[in-house]
């Protein structure tokens, strides 16, 4: 009988301080540390800089904070086992372009599609399209979309190009418009949205705090972890859906700043959550919504304008309403898309 081989025993590793180089400067945290943690699962990641085991510049930090040339990054130990290094590669697959040349590209992110790899999801948008181009020197996210939510996403090929856009996302001198179908009919007076947030996590399987799913609040201005966040309005319809009484609305939303789920809560908090949203939207709706033919939520990122950050002129990105959101509105509601002047004006 052949000797049974069994898998080495994970070895632990020793604490160590990174030095962020030039190179990748501007990339976000959890980025960072796929790229030097490698065979770490990315739940682990995630975990240890929830629990401030990851530093930068001796400073507590999240997941999607920036590093900069220069920073020094304080890693935990951690185990890393010959079986989680062995990591299934992404699959290669393409995405319908908006838009592409020498300095970025835009594709449209179906829904169901994380736009990266990590919290239980092997792998993202990013990912496969890496895959897709071997040869590209340079592939970053500029921006993020939450899974569910489809539309224009930006995608840098050069160092620049993700500086510059970055900058401008930062800076809030782009224009993103999102088309939202929300439950209720939508008060016209109420039109701008300014109510920070917060970020916090649900209970994990176990009942221990912190280990649970992300989830976003509205938030006292005064509360320690309270961000801005400002959502502009427009009621582009007043409508009921086939075979539904209930009345609902379409909605152009436009953010002046890029939360965690900003619309999502801020559109909830008021009293409108967004059809089909499983997180802040009520279950039996859902469910009923289900069946009349809706199986995901309704939100797209529709619109998208920026400086392009090579020719510095004004750029404008407008994705369609995918067929199975688009097939469930009224021909007059569908037929409002085509006449909206996106203005960020509410």
């Amino acid at each position: 009988m052949g000797k049974v081989l069994s898998a080495p025993p994970a070895t632990p590793a020793e604490a160590r301080t990174l030095t962020v180089d030039a190179e990748s400067a501007g990339q976000r945290l959890d980025n960072f540390l796929f790229r030097h943690l490698k065979g770490v699962p990315k739940t682990h990641v995630y975990r240890i800089i929830r629990s401030g085991e990851v530093r930068i510049n001796k400073g507590r930090v999240q997941a999607d904070s920036r590093v900069e040339a220069g920073d020094t990054v304080r890693l935990p130990p951690v185990r890393v086992s010959a079986a989680s290094a062995i990591a299934t590669p992404a699959p290669a697959r393409s995405f319908e372009l908006l838009l592409e040349d020498d300095a970025l590209i835009a594709i449209d992110k179906p829904a169901g599609v994380a736009v990266h790899g990590g919290s239980g999801v092997s792998f993202g948008v990013i990912e496969q399209l890496r895959a897709a181009r071997p040869a590209a020197r340079f592939l970053e996210l500029v921006h993020r979309l939450d899974r569910e939510t489809s539309g224009v996403l930006l995608v840098a090929k050069k160092r620049s190009a993700l500086t510059a856009l970055q900058a401008q996302f930062k800076s809030r001198e782009t224009g993103k418009t999102y088309l939202a179908l929300v439950e209720g009919d939508w008060p016209a007076r109420l039109k701008v949205l300014d109510a920070p947030l917060a970020r916090y996590l649900l209970p994990g399987k176990d009942g221990q705090p912190g280990e649970g799913e992300r989830r976003v609040k509205v938030v006292d201005k005064d509360h320690p972890d309270a961000m801005r966040a400002v959502t502009l309005v427009r009621v582009l319809a007043r409508l009921t859906l086939p075979g539904d009484a209930s009345p609902m609305s379409l909605l152009a939303v436009t953010i002046k700043t890029g939360r965690t789920h900003q619309i999502r809560v801020h559109l909830a908090s008021a009293g409108h959550p967004i059809a089909g949203d499983d997180k802040y939207g009520d279950f039996d709706r859902r469910r009923a919504l289900a069946r009349l033919g809706l199986k995901r939520m309704f939100l797209h990122a529709w619109r998208l304008r920026f400086t392009h950050p090579a020719t510095g002129e004004a750029t404008a990105l407008q994705a369609a309403l995918p067929p199975e959101l688009a097939d469930m509105l009224p021909a007059p509601a569908r037929a409002t898309l085509d006449t909206h002047d996106d203005n960020d004006k509410p």
